[in-house]
């Protein structure tokens, strides 16, 4: 059974009276009346990261990937909690110190502070962050209009290669490869645009799954459906050099996700404030397709100017 099978057949009507789960559809929980937003991630070794040879890496990693989750939403991260479950091996002192120092690197970028936790002695390493900011506002999923135009931050598929790149199944010279696996391992999350998401985009969604899965998740209704020009989406120069040479497809690489860029729609008259904003904070935000009705399903122009169904799928978790 699929993740979000599972969750709606067995769990979203558990939360029906309470308006602030959002039924389980969205990455938050949000309360207006007392201006509270929360979002919950667990982390395994040997799914969400390969392994814990660099555990400050990994920690850094699971930080900023459970911290996007409220920046996308158009909410800056205030709190964090984390709770950790794992042996002596994984929990040495010479690890403990590595995330310790890894932990209060990222305080000082994000301005974000631990609020707890708790630690639990276990053969299988993993790691719960709680991430919490404050608003009385947020940018849901599911709140698509027809004609919205849909947008990307930042540039995607990097991390996925240095994903491979450590699982040896891409071999490149150090220089990329360092580059790569930087990406992965840091991912370049859009914190300084909570405010600009906030205030601008209509629906929103983090790119943790791929894009085409997180598309769908973000609008997620039958009579609301994309279209996406391949041509648009925003990769790296590092990147497109692999795609000349033929080592890697950009609709694969793009659609594998841990990239936790900001992918949301705005209303065609927002173009404008957009392109202002990209320029003045030098963050890429780039216009990638549009939201359309429900007729003709999703579409993907290729490479050839083609209209073609939706056939990438992107990350899920399986039960």
């Amino acid at each position: 059974m699929k993740e979000f099978q599972l969750i709606k057949k067995y769990f979203s009507n558990l939360s029906k009276d309470n308006p602030g789960s959002f039924e389980l559809t969205d990455d938050v929980f949000f309360d207006r009346y007392k201006k509270l937003v929360i979002s919950v991630d667990t982390y395994v070794e040997g799914v969400h990261f390969l392994n814990f040879d660099n555990p400050d890496l990994v920690i850094k990693k699971i930080l900023r990937s459970s911290i996007s989750d409220i920046i996308c939403k158009g909410v800056k991260p205030e709190l964090y909690f984390l709770s950790g479950s794992g042996n002596k091996m994984s929990f040495s002192k010479k690890n403990l110190k590595l995330i310790s120092n890894a932990l209060k690197s990222e305080q000082k970028k994000f301005k974000i502070k631990l609020g707890g936790g708790d630690t639990t002695y276990s053969s299988k390493l993993s790691f719960t962050f709680v991430s919490v900011g404050y608003s009385s506002n947020i940018v849901k999923r599911n709140n698509g209009k027809i004609g919205d135009d849909i947008y990307v931050t930042g540039e995607l598929g990097d991390s996925f290669i240095g994903l491979n790149i450590l699982k040896n199944k891409i071999k490149l010279n150090s220089f990329d490869k360092k580059y790569f696996i930087k990406k992965y391992y840091l991912p370049d999350i859009q914190y300084k645009l909570f405010n600009f998401i906030n205030k601008h985009a209509n629906t929103s969604i983090d790119l943790s799954d791929g894009l085409f899965s997180d598309i769908n998740k973000m609008i997620n209704k039958k009579n609301l459906f994309f279209e996406i020009d391949l041509n648009k989406v925003p990769i790296s120069s590092q990147l497109s050099k692999l795609i000349s040479l033929k080592k890697v497809k950009l609709e694969n690489v793009v659609s594998q996700g841990d990239d936790y860029q900001i992918l949301f729609s705005a209303n065609k008259s927002k173009s404008r404030i957009i392109n202002q904003i990209s320029k003045s904070s030098k963050i890429k935000i780039t216009k990638i397709g549009k939201i359309i009705s429900g007729q003709k399903g999703p579409l993907i122009i290729d490479k050839k100017g083609n209209k073609i169904a939706q056939i990438y799928k992107g990350f899920e978790h399986q039960f």
